[in-house]
C-alpha cells in the first residue's frame, strides 16, 4: 500500500449565505449554507465579506434593495442545547457582517459597558456580533516558543531550529501549532527562536501569510519569526520560555491597541490537533487570569509530567513536577470536574500540563514585569508564582492525542506511527476539516518502479527504483532510493533540492543524494541531503544504544541510528 501525502491544500472557510424571505427551508439557487460543528459546546457562524457582497448583488437583481441582514436568536438555558443561528435576507435594510464568530450561550453576546461608546444600541444584534469578544482574529495573539538549541533532538537540530525539523514526509514541526491556530480562527502569530533560524524563517515567510490574510489586501494576519537579539535593555539571549516572551513584550503590548486581549502560548515540538477557540472561550467565560491546557493521564504516564491539582470549580491550586511514590498519589484529582466521564476518570485520575497556556494580557504583563521580573520559565516559575499571589488559574481538559516529540526516540516513534491504519492510527494528516498547512513546493508526483511498498508514507517528488522494498517507513520529499534496497522501520527525510549529474560530478566519486543501490537501512533516521553509498548497511548490528560518531556522519541515540544532514556514507559501510 502506498500512501502519498500532498504538500499543501487550501480549504475554503465555511460560508453562510443569505436566504430569500424568512423561510429557513428555502432552496434558492443563490443559497450556499455551510455549517461547521466543532463540538457540542460551540456553535459558530462565519460570514465572509466577499460572499456576502455576492449575495447583495444577487438580491439586488431580484428588485430588492440588495442589503443582507444577519438575524440571530440566542437561546437560554444549558450551553449544550443552544439553537443554531438563522440567516435571512431582507429587501429593505440590514448589515453585512464580516468574519463574525458567535458563541450563543455566552452572556457577553449582549451589549457590554466596554462597548458603550461605540454606538451599538441594545437592539442592534448585528452590531453586537461584530463586537463579539470571542472573535479569535481580533482578540488573540499566538506566541509559539521555538525552544533553545534543541539538545534533545540533536543532531536533527545541528543545522536548523527545532520547529524547522521535518515531520511526516512533507511537513515541519512548526506546521502543527500554526495550522491549529489557523483552523481555530487565529491569524496573528509570532514564533520565538534563537538558534539556526534561517530555514525556519524561510519556511514561515513562504508557507502561511497568504492563508492568514497577510499583505495590504488581507485581513491583517501574519506569521513571523522573532529571533533573539541583544539590546541596551536586554543584553542577554533568551534565558527561558518566560524570558523570551518578556524580551519581546514591548512588541506584544503594541498589539493591545489593535484589540488583543489574550496571549496564547504554544510549544513548537508537540504533535496534536486542537481547536484553540474552545480553549480561549473557556478562559474568557471563567474570568481566569491564566488557563492551562491539561491532559488526563494514568499513573504509569503521570510521573513523566508536571502535574496539577484542581478544586471542584477547575481552579488549579497546586503544582508538582514529575512526582513519584506517595507524592504522585497525592496529586490525584476528580477529572470529571473538567468533563471526563466517570469510567475514564477512574482510569486517569491525574492531569498533566501540556505546556499550552492562555494569559490575559494584563496578567502576563504584571507577572513578567512586576511580580517575577527575574523568572525565566513559565511552567516551573511564573505559573506556580501566579498561584502563590492569588491569581485565578483554571484548567482546560484536552482529551485527545498529544505527544511531546522533543526527543529522538519520541520523534522517531511518532513519525513511524503515521504509517498505522484503522484504530491504531492516532494522528493523521488526512482531515479535510482541520488540515495541516505547509509550504507549497509544486513537486511532481512520486514515482515507484517495480518496487514493493507496504504500510508506508511517501512524500512528494520521490523516486523508488526497481527491486526495492519499503515497509513501515516514512520517505520524505525528493528522496531517491536506488535499486534492490531494503528500507524497514526507517525515517528518510529526503532532500532540499534535486541534483543534476553535472553537480554530482563536482564531488569526489560522484555519490548522489539518496540511497545507493543494494543498501539496507533499518530502525534509523536519515536526515536531509545525506549521500548513502551502494551496498551500505545501516542496521545497528551490535545493538549499540548510545554512540557519538559525528565525524563519521552519524550518532546513535536510544538505539536509533541518526545520519546527520549532508553526511556522506561511503560504499560498503556497515553501521
Amino acid at each position: 500500500m502506498v500512501t502519498t501525502s500532498t504538500s499543501s491544500r487550501c480549504f475554503a472557510p465555511a460560508v453562510a449565505q443569505s436566504q430569500s424571505g424568512i423561510n429557513n427551508n428555502s432552496n434558492s439557487s443563490s443559497n450556499n449554507i455551510s455549517r461547521r460543528r466543532r463540538t457540542t459546546r460551540r456553535r459558530r457562524v462565519d460570514v465572509t465579506n466577499a460572499n456576502a457582497n455576492a449575495n447583495v448583488n444577487a438580491t439586488s437583481s431580484s428588485g430588492g434593495a440588495g442589503v443582507v441582514a444577519c438575524l440571530a436568536t440566542l437561546s437560554s438555558g444549558r450551553r449544550n442545547h443552544g439553537r443554531r443561528l438563522r440567516l435571512s435576507s431582507s429587501s429593505s435594510s440590514g448589515v453585512v457582517a464580516k468574519a463574525v464568530q458567535v458563541n450563543q450561550e455566552e452572556s457577553y453576546a449582549s451589549p457590554s459597558p466596554a462597548y458603550a461608546g461605540n454606538g451599538v444600541e441594545p437592539g442592534d444584534l448585528a452590531g453586537q456580533l461584530m463586537m463579539n469578544k470571542t472573535d479569535m482574529q481580533k482578540t488573540v495573539l499566538g506566541v509559539i516558543l521555538g525552544g533553545g538549541p534543541g539538545t534533545r533532538l540533536y543532531p536533527l537540530t545541528k543545522k536548523r531550529a527545532k520547529p524547522a525539523v521535518p515531520l511526516g514526509a512533507n511537513y515541519r514541526l512548526i506546521d502543527i501549532p500554526v495550522s491549529n491556530c489557523i483552523n481555530s480562527g487565529i491569524n496573528k502569530m509570532y514564533c520565538l527562536t534563537q538558534f539556526n533560524s534561517a530555514s525556519l524563517n524561510r519556511h514561515m515567510s513562504q508557507a502561511y501569510n497568504s492563508i492568514v490574510g497577510g499583505g495590504p489586501a488581507g485581513r491583517g494576519g501574519f506569521v513571523e519569526v522573532l529571533a533573539a537579539q541583544q539590546s541596551p535593555t536586554n543584553p542577554e539571549w533568551f534565558q527561558g520560555t518566560a524570558d523570551a516572551v518578556r524580551q519581546y513584550l514591548w512588541l506584544f503590548q503594541a498589539a493591545e491597541r489593535d484589540g488583543i486581549e489574550n496571549y496564547l502560548i504554544l510549544s513548537g515540538d508537540h504533535l496534536y490537533r486542537m481547536d484553540y477557540s474552545d480553549f480561549v472561550e473557556t478562559h474568557v467565560r471563567s474570568g481566569a487570569d491564566i488557563t492551562v491546557s491539561a491532559l488526563p493521564c494514568d499513573e504509569k504516564r503521570a510521573s513523566a509530567f508536571g502535574l496539577m491539582k484542581i478544586d471542584d470549580t477547575g481552579r488549579i491550586f497546586e503544582f508538582s513536577e514529575k512526582p513519584e511514590g506517595e507524592a504522585l498519589k497525592n496529586m490525584q484529582v476528580d477529572t470529571t470536574v473538567l468533563g471526563l466521564d466517570e469510567e475514564r476518570a477512574e482510569e486517569m485520575p491525574y492531569i498533566a500540563s501540556m505546556g499550552i497556556y492562555v494569559f490575559k494580557t494584563s496578567a502576563m504583563i504584571d507577572l513578567l514585569t512586576k511580580h517575577f521580573p527575574e523568572a525565566n520559565d513559565f511552567g516551573s516559575e511564573v505559573i506556580p508564582g501566579a498561584n502563590s499571589i492569588g491569581m485565578n488559574i483554571q484548567a482546560f481538559l484536552f482529551d485527545g492525542y498529544w505527544e511531546d516529540i522533543g526527543t529522538i526516540e519520541a520523534f522517531y516513534k511518532s513519525n513511524l506511527a503515521l504509517c498505522e491504519s484503522g484504530d491504531k492510527l492516532k494522528f493523521s494528516f488526512y482531515d479535510h476539516e482541520f488540515p495541516i498547512y505547509t509550504m507549497s513546493r509544486f513537486l511532481p508526483p512520486s514515482k515507484v518502479i517495480e518496487s514493493e511498498i507496504t504500510s508506508s508514507v511517501i512524500g512528494d517528488g520521490c523516486v523508488i527504483r526497481h527491486g526495492s522494498k519499503v515497509s513501515n517507513s516514512v520517505v520524505g520529499l525528493r528522496s531517491l532510493i536506488g535499486s534492490n534496497c531494503v528500507v524497514e522501520d526507517a525515517l528518510i527525510m529526503g532532500s532540499d533540492y534535486y541534483e543534476t549529474m553535472e553537480e554530482c560530478e563536482l564531488l569526489p566519486g560522484c555519490m548522489p543524494i539518496g540511497l545507493g543501490n543494494g543498501s539496507v537501512v533499518k530502525k534509523c533516521i536519515i536526515d536531509k541531503n545525506a549521500r548513502i553509498g551502494h551496498n551500505v548497511q545501516i542496521i545497528n548490528k551490535d545493538n549499540v544504544q548510545e554512540a557519538n560518531r559525528e565525524k563519521e556522519g552519524y550518532i546513535i541515540k536510544d538505539g536509533i541510528v541518526v545520519i546527520i544532514k549532508d553526511s556522506v556514507i561511503p560504499d560498503g559501510t556497515v553501521i
